[in-house]
């Protein structure tokens, strides 16, 4: 079993690093020993620490913590794709948050990580027709977490959600790959329409702490959006946006916003007059 647990380490680096972390850990703060015994060295990979990991934080008197992880071994067994996003949802976090050291951070600690992961299960239900099951996820990371994503929103891989407190993403919205947003988010509608209503937003984008975004609206690849904006209209590639309502200020600085994290506005003189 060593031997298999080591080849399979040597397959998957980001795992291999959790664990090698987590051993760490163990002789650092011998206290939190059966924590990390119990989240991460007891399990195979990262796929059945994620399972054990969702299914303690979204258990209650309702849903046992059992079954809520057979539910989560079942979807990352038949969907392998997202362990896949899971492991760039890690990279992104310690990439672009500095306040993230050690990749076993985001799998014990941070909410927005977590609560992106339960949402893909959700996802998965969703899709598999499981749609009762899928909502009650949705309404345990409401909870839990205080993050509310409708279980059939589609997200994209490498996300990174900052603090994470406060965000809400619509049934319809659309996030693409490697986008970064911080807490207090909303992807919402503009009222009481049904079908497509919510944001389409690019790969690449940067959203700011308390930006809402509002209809069925595009924003482009590596756009920013500056923080407390409220964005009404379509957003091109690469511009950043500001104000309430926002309004073209400048190109986006670089050209992959959600990695740089940048988040200061362009000299006023470089403003556009774009809508």
């Amino acid at each position: 079993m060593a031997v298999t647990q080591t080849r399979i380490s040597e397959l998957d680096p980001v795992w291999r690093r959790i664990t090698e972390e987590a051993e760490a850990a163990v002789g650092e703060e011998p206290l939190l020993g059966g924590v990390l015994h119990s989240c991460i060295l007891h399990h195979r990979n990262l796929e059945s620490a994620l399972a054990y990991r969702l299914a303690q934080k979204l258990a209650s008197s309702e849903m046992s913590e059992q079954i809520l992880r057979e539910i989560a071994d079942e979807a990352y067994r038949v969907a392998p794709e997202l362990g896949a996003a899971a492991r760039a949802d890690i990279v992104a976090v310690y990439d672009r948050d500095p306040a993230c050291h050690r990749f076993l951070q985001p799998l014990l600690y941070f909410k927005g990580f977590q609560a992106v992961q339960a949402y893909r299960v959700g996802h998965w239900l969703w899709t598999e027709g499981r749609k009762d099951f899928a909502y009650f996820i949705q309404m345990r990371v409401s909870e839990v977490f205080g993050i509310d994503i409708h279980p059939a929103a589609r997200i994209g891989k490498g996300i990174m959600i900052d603090h994470a407190h406060s965000i809400v993403i619509g049934e319809t919205a659309v996030v693409g790959d490697n986008v970064s947003m911080l807490h207090s988010v909303t992807l919402g509608g503009t009222g009481k329409e049904t079908e497509d209503r919510h944001p389409k937003i690019g790969d690449g984008v940067l959203i700011g702490a308390g930006a809402k975004v509002l209809g069925n609206i595009r924003i482009g690849n590596c756009s920013r959006i500056a923080a407390g904006s409220v964005v009404l209209h379509e957003v091109p590639p690469c511009k950043t946006v500001a104000g309430v309502p926002a309004r073209i200020v400048g190109e986006a600085g670089c050209d992959q916003p959600s990695m740089s994290m940048d988040h200061l506005l362009p000299n006023p003189g470089s403003a556009s007059d774009g809508d």
